[in-house]
């Protein structure tokens, strides 16, 4: 179970060695065995008591803003960055190793575009052209990178990004057709959204972020430092590379959610210009994210849940870094 309190004036605290949920509608108590993760937004309140609970459990808390993204973490002192891991996670960065290792993240985000863009059903003609073209026009970029070469990821990140954005652009360009004029958008807007279907995405990849550096950290890397991807400082994070692998993810349960208009329109609230998530809506987007994340599948012949999935993506990770000379 993964708690998430983001109603105002909900309370977590602890009571006879388990959480209590109190809001207006009361208390619910909740054994910590049955709790993988406690998200709390803006208004809502975690005692003392209760964070030392989930430390003794090993259950990651973090501190939401209205994206989704983690303001911050606690996290058990049984954690932390083991010096092998962080020396040679440096020394990567600044390798050859980190060139092949970008290029096969963009590589394989490109797939999950291509892919989800094949499972769109065209209505007319025109439009399979337009899925088509699409494509093709991603497949021609990710063949570029493919071909790139350098010594360092400074060598080819201008070419990278160029690519990398040029066919993100095309890819969401095709998303706009296939969605009720509702959550019809012009483009990617970020910090905040300007639209519904934006506001979806963003608060989703805000919950991929938390996943991923929870992951990290438990996994003894530092989620901080880098390769290629850049945080709003223009510093690389670690997290934001390896979320390119998952995005699809997320992207994948905002399209149906829209597709299938299934969400309340009124909590998609405007604030000074921007489209925010809240009530119902966010409650329901969450609890769909977190239901497909929990859905098991097969990677690399191995059947786990899409979460557990990037747990053992972080730890092979730490793996490979350990193995470094």
């Amino acid at each position: 179970m993964h708690l998430v309190l983001n109603s105002y004036g909900t309370t977590l605290a602890k009571e006879n060695q388990m959480f209590a949920v109190i809001n207006h509608e009361g208390k619910q108590l909740i054994p910590p065995d049955q709790v993988q993760s406690i998200s709390i937004s803006k208004g809502a309140k975690i005692t003392s008591d209760a964070v030392l609970l989930a430390i003794e459990h090993e259950i990651d808390v973090l501190f939401i803003n209205a994206l989704g993204f983690p303001e911050g973490r606690v996290w058990s002192h049984r954690y932390g960055s083991i010096a092998t891991i962080r020396k040679n996670q440096i020394a990567f960065i600044y390798s050859s190793h980190a060139v092949k290792w970008v290029k096969q993240i963009i590589q394989e985000k490109m797939d999950n575009q291509i892919a989800m863009l094949l499972i769109m059903e065209a209505r007319d003609d025109r439009e399979e052209r337009i899925i088509q073209h699409t494509i093709k026009a991603i497949t021609d970029y990710k063949n570029k990178v493919i071909h790139l070469d350098g010594e360092w990821v400074t060598d080819i990140a201008p070419s990278l990004r160029g690519w990398e954005g040029a066919a993100s652009k095309r890819y969401f360009d095709v998303f706009s057709l296939f969605l009720p004029e509702f959550y019809r958008f012009e483009q990617r807007t970020q910090h905040p959204a300007t639209d519904p279907f934006n506001a979806l995405l963003n608060y989703g990849y805000g919950m991929l972020y938390g996943k991923i550096e929870g992951a990290l950290i438990k996994a003894g890397i530092d989620p901080y430092v880098g390769v290629f991807h850049r945080d709003d400082y223009n510093r690389p994070v670690l997290v934001y590379d390896v979320m390119e692998k998952y995005r699809v993810w997320v992207d994948y349960v905002a399209f149906q959610l829209a597709g299938q208009d299934v969400l309340p329109h009124e909590g998609f609230v405007e604030k000074q210009g921007a489209i925010w998530l809240d009530g119902l809506t966010k409650r329901i987007y969450i609890q769909a994210i977190q239901d497909y994340l929990s859905e098991i599948i097969t990677i690399d012949h191995v059947e786990r849940s899409r979460e557990t999935h990037i747990q053992l993506y972080a730890q092979q990770l730490a793996k490979f870094f350990l193995q470094l000379e």
